[in-house]
């Protein structure tokens, strides 16, 4: 069975009109990260980035080129932890809220 929708597609309408789910995939991003899934992490904040700040927005943040900004969040993405620490912050800002993570 085709999809009849794109998946990215999906994630951003969700995202613009569910602050929750947006809050959720940060979460699950910065769960990911810290439990050794950084490939998946870098995904969906990449995801998210798209979603809501938007490449060139965020780059102007970071002070970043968005192509490097493209690059770090790719599945084999090497972001320093001052980048990765500077998206998160920025999307946090744009979404409104803070990286909550639980452990179990």
């Amino acid at each position: 069975m085709a999809l009849t929708r794109d998946f990215k597609q999906t994630v951003v309408s969700r995202v613009q009109r569910d602050p929750k789910f947006a809050k959720a995939l940060l979460d699950e991003a910065a769960g990911l990260m810290l439990s050794g899934e950084p490939e998946t992490a870098r995904l969906v904040l990449r995801d998210l980035v798209n979603a809501t700040i938007g490449f060139e927005a965020l780059a102007s943040e970071t002070h970043k080129p968005a192509k490097s900004l493209h690059r770090m969040l790719s599945a084999h993405g090497n972001p320093s932890m001052d980048s990765l620490s500077a998206i998160f912050s920025a999307v946090q800002q744009k979404i409104g809220t803070k990286v909550r993570v639980v452990h179990v």
